[in-house]
């Protein structure tokens, strides 16, 4: 009896052994880095893409890195009530400052972060930035654009941004779960716009609707987005403390019953079919009619998951 005690202590004690040493080295490695790469891709700016990449970055760019004093995107508190599990999130300056914006990156290092979430020193950006592995060639040229434009919100800027401080968890996800994408090795072409559910789809991927109406963060396939826990069945756990809408056309739970009047009200304008606010998102103001009219279309097509999210 008491030989196996022993071992079983020992055998404990490896375990502890084992198991500290395991988070020791996650919070020293801290996010990884997995090495620079450019393309060499030099993008043409001109008027169409200037105001496309504006709209673009309007809706994907600014909620996360527009600073509320500047009213330029020079990087802002993601999280600053701590709500989120992921440690002190912090946006980066991303105007045409060569110092501490992206002002001397090259169009290649901009679009390798942007598919596969590599920054140019190799560093993984944070779980938290989105990123764009489906997005079509030309709306990525798109946002390239505009970040090279005149636009009040772009140019350069020194306010200085704050580096993020992971928590243990980010960085466990960071090594276990969320990784680099590929970066594409074929044409990604723009979506067939004639085909309202291609283009809808072509919106709530790229416009990352997915991401925070899927189950879980942690969970979702960036890659291919509709094998994501519970896609578009709402849950997810948002920084201002609130759980995402279900969007899937379940009556009952989710926006089976709407119309695709109050949905494009509720989407662009934010007020819901009761006349409520719809929070935490903003409104989409910048998303023109025809598209959000095609997201509803899309989103009818989605498998309705049956999911009561408590909202207060």
């Amino acid at each position: 009896m008491k030989k196996i005690l022993k071992v079983l202590i020992i055998i404990l004690i490896v375990v502890v052994v084992l198991a500290g040493g395991f988070a020791l080295f996650i919070s020293m490695r801290g996010i990884p880095n997995y090495g620079a790469k450019d393309p060499g891709i030099k993008i043409v700016p001109d008027s169409i893409r200037i105001e496309r990449g504006r709209v673009l970055a309007g809706m994907l760019c600014a909620d996360c890195h527009m600073n509320s004093d500047t009213r330029k995107l020079t990087g802002a508190d993601m999280d600053p009530e701590h709500k989120l599990p992921f440690g002190n999130l912090f946006s980066q300056n991303i105007t045409q400052d060569k110092t501490v914006g992206i002002g001397d990156w090259t169009d290649g290092q901009i679009i390798y972060l942007l598919r596969t979430g590599i920054k140019r020193d190799g560093q993984y950006a944070p779980p938290w930035m989105a990123k764009l592995p489906n997005m079509s060639d030309e709306d990525i040229a798109s946002i390239i654009s505009f970040l090279h434009s005149n636009d009040p919100m772009v140019v350069a800027d020194a306010t200085p941004d704050k580096p993020c401080e992971p928590s243990f968890f980010a960085k466990f996800l960071a090594l276990v779960a969320f990784k680099p994408f590929p970066y594409p090795d074929h044409v990604v072409a723009q979506p067939d716009t004639s085909n309202k559910v291609e283009w809808g789809k072509y919106l709530v991927w790229n416009l990352d609707c997915f991401s925070c109406h899927s189950l879980d963060y942690a969970k979702n396939d960036y890659l291919t987005p509709t094998n994501s826990a519970g896609y578009l069945g709402g849950g997810n756990k948002m920084p201002e403390g609130i759980y995402s809408a279900n969007l899937t056309p379940d009556n009952e739970t989710g926006i089976g019953t709407w119309t695709e009047e109050q949905f494009v009200k509720a989407l662009r304008f934010g007020i819901k079919p009761a006349g409520t606010v719809r929070l935490p998102m903003k409104p989409y103001l910048l998303l023109s009619e025809s598209e959000a009219k095609a997201i509803y279309e899309y989103l009818r097509t989605v498998p309705p998951i049956k999911n009561a999210v408590n909202r207060s």
